[in-house]
């Protein structure tokens, strides 16, 4: 059994920014009602300050069109017709877009080489005038319908090009070009604008990131923020439909970031400048089915108790399963990166994030296992959690002992436990019990979504001996929130609750 003191005093480092962004699939996906009825519920109960995702520029976003006169000169015309769609529907549901300028529009491709299901092009512009034109229309199409508070919009250059599939041959060189002409574009527009990258993933990473740093530097280019992508999962093996993952040590994943930081910082002109994880989950792949367990949330917990150090954003990819990067799925739990289930199913992991949104205050308490805060209120509130690392299936018992010297000896507090585990809030456990549905019925999707919520225990506990005790019993992958409440009853004339739970069935007496 472990045991914490949690010193009221206390001022741990703990930096909470799980909910500056979260990932979407491509952009026109927004226009489908599951993507929305996703995203309203993610809003309502997590709250996201920005979305990221590709596809801005691609086919379905109608945006770019060209074609060549009878006299022979270019014309273009941009549609915003969707963007504006899309945008009008972030903003009613309270979020943002950070955007990232891609893929090639296939008119001003310079190949036909593509990615995913949804034929992204990835090849560089077969003219940079009119990629410079078109980043330009866009933004300034945004600044007038939106205002100013586009210039609070990041945006990234592109996705990946560290990665043949994600730009044609991997073209470093390529590459750097495109994000001078992108840059010196987008501040054109207006100098207030974030602009940035490389976007790389964990490929030759180091690297790359050298050399992109050397170029803006000896370029003088704009760069407002440095991005990059995490997975930490190494690479899968393929069944049927599925990929089945083996995680990296949480150690190990900590330090492939701490490498960038340490880069980014080895320069003087950008000593401090901040990093954006554009894109973070376990798996790379969306046909993972540890994107649905309860061990993805725990290990995701984990990571977020830390990504906060170094990083000025962490996004999770993504907020739902309207996806298609390999396809349309042909089940509810195919191991999609969603929070969100289709039918509107939450995850385990959408409680990671749901836990840590209360996560404001001063943090008393940061270990391996847990993260606590005194919230402004005077109350406490606390997220532990027991990634089963090598399915060992052994339980954790975590006590917390909480100094409330001062408080009076008997005070009430309340405790109340969430608590998501294998067998509570794992609608993944009740679909298998199901049959494993590939189109669960309505009532079946219902009961989903019933089972899929955290289970909820209270009880009164009382300040003893200056402090109260809290014990939790973590069963392995299990997530728990935990949060102490200062109660004052005030009873109503006549009301004795224990009258009330003593009541029974009584006999009549004989007259």
């Amino acid at each position: 059994m472990r045991e914490y003191r949690i010193d009221k005093e206390a001022q741990e480092n703990f930096s909470n920014k799980a909910h500056y962004c979260i990932g979407t699939g491509r952009m026109d996906l927004a226009l489908h009602r599951e993507y929305v009825n996703q995203l309203k519920l993610v809003q309502e109960e997590i709250g996201f300050d920005y979305i990221r995702g590709h596809g801005l520029f691609c086919k379905d976003m109608a945006i770019y069109h060209a074609w060549e006169q009878e006299d022979g000169t270019l014309r273009e015309e941009y549609n915003f017709t969707y963007l504006d769609e899309v945008m009008d529907m972030y903003q009613d549901l309270h979020i943002r877009p950070f955007l990232e300028l891609g893929f090639m529009p296939e008119a001003l491709a310079s190949d036909e080489h593509t990615v995913f299901y949804w034929k992204g092009n990835i090849t560089p512009p077969a003219d940079y005038d009119r990629w410079a034109r078109l980043v330009q229309a866009t933004l300034r199409h945004l600044l007038e319908r939106y205002g100013e508070e586009v210039l609070t919009w990041p945006i990234e250059v592109w996705n990946e090009p560290n990665l043949r599939s994600f730009w044609k041959d991997a073209d470093m060189q390529e590459y750097f070009h495109l994000y001078e002409v992108t840059a010196k574009a987008v501040k054109e527009v207006h100098p207030q604008l974030i602009v940035g990258g490389p976007a790389i993933c964990g490929v030759d990473d180091e690297r790359w990131l050298r050399e992109f740093l050397d170029f803006v530097q000896s370029r003088e280019l704009p760069l407002d923020i440095v991005t990059r992508h995490h997975y930490t999962s190494y690479p899968p093996e393929r069944e049927g439909h599925y990929d089945y993952i083996e995680l990296h040590e949480p150690e190990d994943a900590f330090g492939v970031l701490e490498k960038s930081r340490e880069i980014v910082d080895s320069y003087d002109c950008f000593r401090d400048k901040q990093i954006h994880i554009t894109e973070f989950n376990t798996s790379y792949v969306p046909t993972a089915p540890i994107h649905d367990t309860c061990l993805n949330a725990a290990y995701v917990a984990h990571m977020l108790s830390r990504l906060g150090d170094k990083h000025e954003s962490y996004s999770y990819w993504t907020f739902g399963d309207v996806f298609e990067e390999n396809g349309v799925p042909f089940t509810p739990f195919h191991g999609g990166f969603g929070l969100v289930a289709n039918a509107c199913i939450p995850k385990p992991t959408f409680w990671t994030f749901a836990f840590y949104k209360n996560l404001q205050g001063r943090c008393v308490h940061r270990s391996e296992d847990a993260v606590i805060v005194q919230q402004e209120n005077g109350n406490y509130y606390g997220v532990a959690w027991h990634p089963d690392w090598y399915g060992e299936e052994r339980e954790k018992n975590v006590t917390f002992v909480f100094d409330l010297s001062g408080e009076k000896e008997g005070q009430e507090y309340m405790l109340i436990e969430r608590i998501v585990d294998e067998e509570h809030g794992n609608p993944l456990r009740v679909w298998h019990e199901m049959g494993e549905p590939a189109n669960p019925t309505r009532e079946q999707n219902e009961l989903l979504r019933q089972v899929a919520r955290p289970y909820i225990r209270t009880q009164n506990v009382c300040v003893q001996e200056k402090g109260i005790r809290v014990a939790l019993n973590l069963k392995p992958n299990a997530l728990h929130s935990f949060e102490l409440r200062k109660i004052w009853r005030s009873q109503d004339t006549g009301y004795d609750y224990n009258r009330v739970l003593a009541q029974h069935v009584g006999k009549q007496e004989n007259l």
